[in-house]
């Protein structure tokens, strides 16, 4: 194998695949990417077993080949090449030449059959999404999956695909964010896909909002494809929890507030509210929200804000860490909080916003300790 490659296009190449690769691993072949030659010059791939990925750079090939080469090294040796066209040649399995002005560097790599073989989805019948809309859907739930093993299922987001719109759900129990996609794909198939939030990350980074994407569905992996780029995730299997029993139907309050007004509050609260719980009172009246947070063996802080308000007075608790994320992903300079009684779910949603998406975060009171 020997080709020639701009720097640029190299590190390129290495900038989309290398947050593939695993930083530690008992199967060596993992802290190496597959470089193979191509029509167009060459594919780069990596994987950790979970989430692949692959993308094509153009290059001027000379002679046909492929190798394992480790990643760390590469990835390093390519961000500190000076700038002009870099050589890579491969002799047998396992020694690779690289070359870059007056600089060469011989590395040891391992045979192209011992790195695993992507997942088994095909293309032919891929459902054609805008990334756009895919990237819109994933910034704004994924955030709200559980970081926690004891319910690996809340560990992925849920994709509805349907007919007329896409949904995304991320859930940890305590906080939930849900969004919906209408969406003009001719016979789009119905289907639920839970995919690990890592994989979501991967796909929101490499692939453009304005580009489109074939997405495709193994026995239990799910590609992501564009022209030049390649994701493949396993799915976590089992059925998702009825997330839609948890939405409030009938809160029959709530408020209109500034969001960076009370994003400031919150953070301000917080610096005395449990390390624990992060537990603040928010004291709802018509016209004024009142915080107050006691913490025994640290102190305590109150502060208000003008909302509008409409309902009986309120007293409710909430974790501020949970709240203040949530907050951050609000699109609007406005949001609507809604409520029944203390110990009922809250929603929050982006107020005035003109958007054709729908938007809907959902938080678990806590309990308030007199």
């Amino acid at each position: 194998m020997r080709f020639t490659i701009s720097r640029e296009k190299l590190q390129e190449g290495l900038a989309a695949v290398a947050p593939a690769v695993p930083s530690k691993t008992t199967l060596p072949v993992l802290a190496n990417l597959l470089v193979q030659t191509t029509e167009k010059g060459i594919r780069i791939s990596g994987t950790d077993l979970d989430i692949a990925v692959s993308t094509e750079v153009i290059a001027d090939v000379e002679a046909a080949g492929a190798i394992t080469i480790p990643a760390r090294k590469l990835s390093e040796i390519a961000r500190e090449l000076p700038p002009a066209p870099v050589k890579i040649s491969a002799a047998g399995d396992q020694r690779i030449t690289l070359e870059c002005g007056r600089s060469k560097f011989k590395l040891l790599g391992l045979p192209k059959s011992e790195f695993p073989s992507f997942p088994a989805v095909k293309f032919e019948k891929a459902l054609r999404i805008p990334s756009g809309d895919r990237q819109k859907l994933i910034s704004h739930t994924a955030f709200a999956a559980s970081t926690e093993e004891s319910r690996p299922i809340l560990n992925g987001v849920l994709w509805e695909l349907r007919p007329e719109h896409m949904r995304m759900v991320a859930t940890n129990g305590h906080r939930l964010a849900k969004m919906d996609v209408p969406v003009k794909t001719a016979s789009a198939p119905t289907s639920d896909l839970i995919i690990p939030p890592k994989a979501l990350e991967q796909i929101r980074r490499l692939f453009p909002a304005e580009e489109e994407l074939e997405v495709a569905q193994g026995e239990n992996h799910v590609g992501f494809r564009s022209p030049f780029t390649a994701v493949y995730t396993r799915l976590i299997e089992g059925p998702y929890p009825s997330y839609d029993q948890v939405i409030p139907r009938d809160n029959d309050k709530y408020a209109i507030i500034d969001k960076v007004a009370l994003t400031g509050a919150l953070k301000r609260m917080s610096v005395v509210a449990s390390d624990q719980t992060h537990r603040i009172r928010l004291s709802f009246n018509s016209g004024m929200l009142k915080f107050s947070v006691s913490t025994p063996d640290l102190g305590e802080a109150q502060d208000e804000l003008p909302v509008r308000y409409n309902g009986d007075p309120l007293d409710i608790g909430f974790n501020a860490a949970y709240l203040l994320e949530i907050l951050r992903y609000l699109p609007t300079e406005e949001i609507r909080l809604t409520f029944k009684a203390p110990e009922r779910a809250a929603t929050i949603e982006p107020e005035g916003w003109s958007d054709p998406a729908k938007y809907l975060c959902l938080l678990m009171p806590l309990r308030l300790v007199d």
